[in-house]
């Protein structure tokens, strides 16, 4: 038997059966836990933002639509949630710590692979909260260009030319910083 599609599912969450959210919980908390964890360098609020992330789904289920795509749906609740996130801390910048290391890092990577890894959030978090957005989508959800357009309510065009020059971007503010270190 295969696997009901994020639509079907949510479509039954709409109709009362609640238990269905189960499914798209499970299919989807990580990648939202990640896409909050990329967003605001925090683990502790990555996790209460994914908890409510799936509270407003269950709350606003009448909203979607049905034939869209459920994970545009909620990714742009899970994008409120940082906005709104951000408006309440209004600084994000300072939040960054040497000593957080990603969860999904393993345990195993050797020493100049961390040290890498913690200069590029360091430099992602110097990056404008909306060129950020635009990588985490991107490349670590990797989300597709129209779906971020729809997202973003941009043509795919646009969103390409902004990912690209984001990326320029964030190679020289890393490579600025791994100069610093040296």
């Amino acid at each position: 038997m295969s696997e009901a599609s994020d639509e079907l599912l949510m479509m039954t969450v709409q109709r009362g059966q609640l238990d269905a959210l189960n499914g798209l919980v499970s299919r989807y908390q990580q990648r939202v836990y990640n896409y909050f964890l990329k967003s605001t360098l925090d683990g502790d609020d990555s996790a209460d933002l994914t908890q409510t992330t799936f509270i407003r789904v269950l709350k606003y289920r009448n909203s979607y639509k049905q034939g869209s795509s459920f994970e545009t749906w909620l990714f742009q609740i899970a994008r409120n949630q940082v906005k709104d996130h951000f408006k309440k801390i209004k600084v994000y910048k300072d939040r960054f710590t040497t000593a957080d290391i990603l969860p999904d890092q393993e345990d195993d990577k050797d020493e100049l692979q961390l040290e890498r890894e913690q200069t590029l959030m360091r430099a992602m978090s110097q990056l404008p909260e909306d060129k950020r957005e635009l990588l985490v989508l991107s490349k670590f959800q990797g989300m597709k260009y129209e779906q971020i357009a729809e997202l973003k309510d941009m043509s795919v065009s646009a969103i390409k030319v902004q990912v690209h020059r984001t990326i320029k971007q964030l190679k020289d503010i890393y490579f600025e910083l791994e100069n610093h270190l040296n």
